[in-house]
């Protein structure tokens, strides 16, 4: 029986401590920043010669933006490769001086994949790369933003997605989430002293690092940011965050993209979770803070998952200990008001809040994604979006408003 009571405690312990530990992240950053702790590290290149790497599957739709919006960038030291994998492209017609269009002859099928054919037909030797999603629309100091931190002497950097559409509840919902670990695991994490979390585009890093890392791997299915941010922070490399170089990323409309898209990245979490243990114990042995940090943070589970756990705990503990009920519920209350924080210290579109009422229905379609994580990645790689010129035409819109 002392057995089954240990593993009661510690099951809710590990549950427990991811409502509160973004909140203790937070605390540490606002402590080095009182006490202005800056990060030393050596200056790096002033003006990178960067690669852009814009990777589509079976889709094109949205292409002709996507280059168009990189074409604007405000800075002159760049090319930009896209990677046509499975793609028709008879009417894709971009600019060569500054475009280069790759049609594989066999089909890729994997981000790296397509990633590094696109590194093997570079026209220069690039300093850099940066990893741009087939539906993204790039601030145009986007580059220029990087560069604060590249010349800082960081090897890796992400950037933040900011949301495309808010066209629906669960477009709004989604960038919610996106707002929560942007600040938490980007800007408060990196602040802390760790590294920021890949997002999967609006990425940077130089090409030497990002070769060594993934060069000798073949990542197939959803989660190679997962494997290279481990490459990254286990060779004792920081991943700093920029929270002004913008990505405009298309959020989940629809419920059936919602469900297998986070049906993908669920499964993801399951396949590889146990490379926080590995990174917490690199970071125990070599005394970092940043490796010890981060492992914690990729262990942690869905937010769905811990949230639905946490309120049942709440639930049984009010039947068999009222001094923990009561703690659950202030643990509950201490992520409540870290989640409310985080969309106070962001932009975040009143659209947004309104939406925050159907947050349990969100959560249910999550949980069916849950059902069908198992069977992940027999769902397409290619994500359908809506149409985009209506998309693209109200952010615009929203851009002159602002």
């Amino acid at each position: 029986m002392k057995i089954i009571q240990y593993i009661w405690w510690f099951l809710q312990f590990a549950i427990g401590f991811n409502l509160i530990f973004p909140v203790v992240l937070l605390l540490i950053y606002i402590v080095r920043q009182l006490f202005k702790i800056t990060d030393k590290i050596s200056a790096g290149p002033q003006e990178p010669d960067y690669a852009i790497i814009v990777t589509a599957y079976e889709q094109t739709q949205q292409l002709n933006s996507v280059v168009g919006s990189l074409l604007k960038l405000n800075y002159a030291n760049y090319h930009i490769y896209v990677v046509a994998d499975k793609c028709d492209i008879s009417n894709l017609h971009f600019p060569g001086e500054r475009v280069l269009l790759l049609r594989p002859e066999q089909t890729l099928g994997s981000n790296t994949r397509s990633h590094f054919y696109a590194i093997r037909n570079f026209i220069r030797s690039h300093s850099h790369l940066t990893i741009i999603d087939s539906d993204n629309l790039t601030d145009a100091n986007y580059l220029n933003e990087l560069n604060v931190y590249f010349s800082r002497g960081f090897e890796a950097v992400q950037g933040v997605r900011k949301a495309k559409n808010l066209d629906s509840t669960y477009a709004c919902l989604d960038a919610a989430r996106d707002i929560y670990y942007h600040f938490y695991d980007g800007k408060v994490l990196f602040g802390s002293g760790s590294s920021a979390t890949l997002a999967g585009s609006g990425m940077a890093f130089t090409t030497s690092l990002y070769q060594k890392c993934l060069g000798n791997l073949d990542v197939t299915g959803a989660g190679f940011d997962k494997v290279l941010q481990d490459g990254i922070v286990s060779r004792g490399y920081r991943i700093a965050f920029a929270e002004n170089a913008v990505v405009y990323d298309e959020k989940t409309s629809g419920t059936d993209q919602l469900v297998n898209q986070r049906a993908r990245w669920i499964n993801t979490w399951f396949k590889y979770f146990y490379l926080g243990f590995k990174i917490c114990l690199k970071g125990l042995i070599n005394f970092s803070p940043n490796q010890f940090i981060f492992g914690l943070v990729l262990l942690r589970p869905p937010l769905f998952i811990f949230l639905l756990l946490s309120v049942l705990f709440l639930f049984i503990n009010l039947f068999i200990s009222i001094p923990l009920a009561i703690g659950w519920f202030a643990a509950l209350a201490i992520f409540v008001t870290g989640f409310y924080v985080s969309l106070k210290n962001s932009e975040t579109d009143p659209r947004i809040y309104h939406s925050l009422v159907n947050i349990p229905r969100f959560i249910f379609f999550q949980v069916t994604a849950l059902l069908k994580s198992g069977r992940a990645n027999q769902i397409s790689v290619a994500t359908r979006h809506g149409d985009t010129a209506q998309k693209i035409t109200a952010l615009n819109k929203n851009e002159n408003l602002s």
